[in-house]
């Protein structure tokens, strides 16, 4: 046997023991890594608050806690918002069920000539054992949704802690990770994260705008037509359409067009025309306005990247994916040379006219031709 053979096998089962335990430890932390991405996105969102704060002499620790303060107070008001008005429309459909009911069992017993009551259809329901399971299983389910919630809530707390920590100690992150890399390299980490600051920024602040633009036109519309909660549905249009993406805009119609159509069906077509004429002008006008000079991306690769990031981390990839993307996009367009393009008809998008220097030989030939044929 060769001296060295042992030693070679110790290393390599070392080495694949190490490997095993770096991939253990990974899994385990993956939820906090996460929620460090997430904290870190957050904090690029408000540091140039912060930023502008601290230049007017304000510091940054203080600084960063009125930020977050205005985040939670607008969060917090969203959703009792919400929740009041999910709250309100649950007590009426509770007591409006019953005539609801008679109303659903009159019909049958008109088309079907059956004898239905409704103190009937309520023993058999309370009697059935499909409920007796239900509820028992609901019972021992209660546990489990609150551990669910604690769950997330320590997350949300994480995620405020550690955004709370890389938005007031930026400066200082920056530097700790400056004294570690050679001078020429310092100067493109600091770039990267210039960039990254303005995109997520600009990502978060274009994003409010729109919402704000599409809570103000969807309320009008509520407002004219009568439907309930004009307010509350508004804002839950806005933000919603706006801050998740892909989907965000289907989830946001859907709730007022459920409520418009309990007040009027003819209500729910006019708000259902009015989101989709609404997401076009939003698409092709105001959009493009609004971001070109903040997150200026081509729609399919927002899209892509959008897909990617759900692919790799779910909802979590999918709101971080744009503000990336934005980023990686502007950091490569630094360094990347671009030359003069051509003014070549094939390029700009137009059709070849008349016989200039980029028609073909025989084609020019071709309509000689014809002109002497014609003389």
């Amino acid at each position: 046997m060769p001296r060295w053979l042992p030693r070679a096998m110790v290393v390599a089962l070392a080495l694949f023991a190490a490997f095993q335990l770096a991939s253990w430890a990974f899994h385990q932390l993956i939820g906090l890594l996460i929620n460090i991405l997430i904290a870190f996105f957050l904090a690029l969102a408000v540091e140039p608050a912060v930023d502008r704060m601290a230049a007017r002499g304000v510091r940054r620790g203080p600084a960063t806690g009125l930020v977050f303060l205005a985040v939670t107070v607008v969060a917090a008001g969203f959703f009792t918002l919400l929740g009041s008005m999910l709250a309100d429309q649950i007590v009426t459909m509770v007591e409006n069920f019953p005539s609801y009911l008679d109303a659903v069992i009159r019909w049958i017993n008109r088309t079907f000539r059956t004898r239905l009551s409704r103190l009937e259809i309520q023993q058999s329901l309370l009697r059935s054992d499909w409920l007796q399971k239900y509820l028992k299983n609901s019972a021992s389910g209660v546990l489990d949704v609150s551990a669910t919630v604690l769950g997330g809530l320590f997350q949300l707390l994480t995620v405020l802690l550690f955004s709370f920590y890389f938005a007031a100690d930026g400066p200082r992150l920056r530097r700790a990770l400056c004294s570690v890399l050679p001078p020429n390299r310092q100067a493109e980490v600091l770039r990267a994260w210039e960039l990254a600051v303005a995109k997520t920024g600009g990502y978060l602040y274009s994003r409010a705008l729109m919402a704000l633009i599409s809570g103000v036109a969807h309320f009008v519309l509520l407002e004219v037509l009568g439907v309930p909660y004009a307010p509350a549905l508004a804002i839950w249009v806005g933000i919603v359409s706006q801050f998740i993406p892909t989907i965000g805009t289907y989830l946001a119609g859907a709730l007022p067009i459920l409520l418009a159509f309990t007040v009027n069906p003819w209500y729910a077509v006019w708000v259902l025309a009015f989101v989709v004429i609404y997401q076009q002008f939003e698409n092709y006008l105001l959009q493009p306005r609004i971001t070109a000079r903040t997150v200026d991306i081509h729609p399919a690769v927002a899209f892509g990247s959008v897909v990617a990031g759900t692919a790799l981390l779910g909802a979590v990839g999918a709101l971080v994916a744009i503000p990336a993307t934005a980023t990686l996009q502007a950091f490569l367009g630094a360094y990347v040379k671009r030359y003069d393009v051509t003014d070549d008809p094939r390029v700009h998008g137009r059709r070849r006219r008349g016989g200039g220097p980029h028609t073909p030989v025989a084609e020019r030939l071709r309509r000689a031709v014809r002109a002497l044929r014609r003389r």
